[in-house]
């Protein structure tokens, strides 16, 4: 098995860039299925979900508009607990359907944070799309109606997540190796 090392740690191949993008297209069939006649609004959660969201949005073939937000909770391999935004949304969303794009829900408490945002900007609806999802870490009742991927809850790296801000261009997704 592939493996590689950053930093101090090292990594071995969990999922091929084949096999993530199998299921991005499957998520963007049923978004494309479940949102047509609607122009939804994409709100890509930076930095961890940029790699996902382009090769999301390239795969949704209904009218949409994309738009970002930056959230940090982590400091190397573990969450800080402490969610700040660092840059706010500019849209008006009132009426609106959003889509959360996010990189990984683990615990879901970004997820919430993002939600009870946007929940006092009278969106029509609001919708969580994840690249990634840990079920065993979650912590925060959470309508997941999008999530290409359940992992365990093991740390991971590539396709746009990082360890100590290394690793993001990675096209596969490697998972921690203890050693």
């Amino acid at each position: 098995m592939q493996t590689i090392k950053i930093h101090d740690k090292t990594f071995r191949i969990s999922y091929s860039e084949n096999e993530i993008l199998s299921r991005v297209k499957a998520v963007a069939d049923k978004i494309n299925k479940d949102m047509a006649g609607k122009n939804p609004l994409f709100l890509a959660v930076l930095n961890g979900s940029f790699i996902f969201a382009a090769d999301l949005l390239r795969m949704i073939t209904i009218p949409c508009e994309v738009s970002f937000v930056k959230l940090a909770s982590y400091q190397g391999t573990m969450s800080t607990g402490t969610i700040k935004e660092v840059i706010g949304i500019n849209e008006d969303i009132s009426g609106r359907t959003v889509i959360i794009v996010e990189d990984i829900i683990e615990s879901g408490l970004t997820m919430k944070r993002m939600l009870e945002t946007l929940g006092t900007r009278n969106p029509e609806s609001i919708h969580i799309c994840t690249l990634l999802m840990k079920p065993e870490k979650l912590t925060i009742d959470l309508d997941v109606e999008y999530a290409a991927m359940e992992i365990p809850n093991d740390f991971i790296v590539g396709y746009g997540l990082d360890y100590d801000q290394q690793g993001r261009n990675l096209r596969d997704i490697y998972t921690l190796v203890e050693e």
